[in-house]
């Protein structure tokens, strides 16, 4: 019995120092810069915005919500600042890129962030009056109040190519000239050349109407395209009436 006992008190000794080795705190380890410990962290997350100091569609967050509120406050239309680079977000970046000269890429670069900062706008024709102006220069169509533009657009055109329609060729041009909408349709109005969206018809079968394609250059028949949330505003806005007048240059 004695010689068990002492047995054990090795065995328990050799317990305790491989214990009390296991239980040594190794330094962390320090910054060659500051020489103070520092923890593993997680690898950075980075948005494309943010690694390429790009915005563009289907970005999101605070930076694009600075953004848009820039736009809505310079007067290029956004249904809302929502913090969501959707396609209502590239039209106001697109009508901005138009009014500055710059590239119509959609995307807030380095140009367009120097656009937004310098307070870019488009100017009016008109002088007096509310006026819907179509300016085909620059494929913008603006909601003018006594010669101030209140909303700017992103607007198609005509393109300026032939086409067809009941065996006759015709061009597909936007007249110039200063016109009254005489009719319009809330709904979509089916035709030879396609559905339009709500359109408010002011020359003939030419109108301003929603289409779900609104490139930056000329691409219609002859009609003023713009998105169809943009056609929406226009109607609950009561800035495109019937009697109301349509300029074209």
């Amino acid at each position: 019995m004695t010689e068990r006992k002492h047995g054990r008190a090795p065995r328990r000794a050799a317990a305790a120092a491989a214990l009390a080795v296991s239980a040594v705190v190794l330094p962390l380890p320090t910054s060659p810069l500051t020489g103070t410990a520092e923890a593993a962290a997680a690898p950075a997350v980075f948005s494309p915005a943010s690694s390429s100091d790009q915005l563009r569609h289907g970005d999101s967050g605070a930076e694009v919500k600075e953004v848009q509120k820039r736009l809505i406050e310079l007067g290029y239309w956004i249904d809302s600042a929502d913090g969501h680079f959707g396609t209502v977000t590239v039209q106001a970046v697109h009508a901005l890129q138009k009014a500055a000269g710059i590239d119509r890429d959609g995307i807030v670069g380095p140009d367009t962030r120097e656009a937004l900062d310098e307070g870019v706008r488009p100017s009016a024709q008109s002088s007096s009056g509310e006026v819907v102006e179509i300016d085909l220069e620059r494929q913008l169509l603006l909601v003018v109040s006594d010669g101030e533009v209140e909303q700017a657009f992103s607007t198609s055109t005509g393109s300026g190519e032939t086409y067809e329609q009941d065996g006759e060729e015709h061009v597909a041009t936007t007249p110039t000239g200063e016109y009254t909408v005489f009719r319009e349709v809330d709904a979509w109005d089916p035709g030879p050349l396609g559905a339009l969206y709500k359109p408010k018809y002011f020359n003939g079968g030419i109108a301003v109407h929603g289409y779900t394609s609104v490139p930056t250059y000329p691409a219609s028949h002859g009609c003023a395209r713009v998105s169809l949330p943009a056609m929406d505003w226009l109607w609950e806005s009561g800035r495109l009436d019937v009697y109301d007048t349509v300029l074209v240059y």
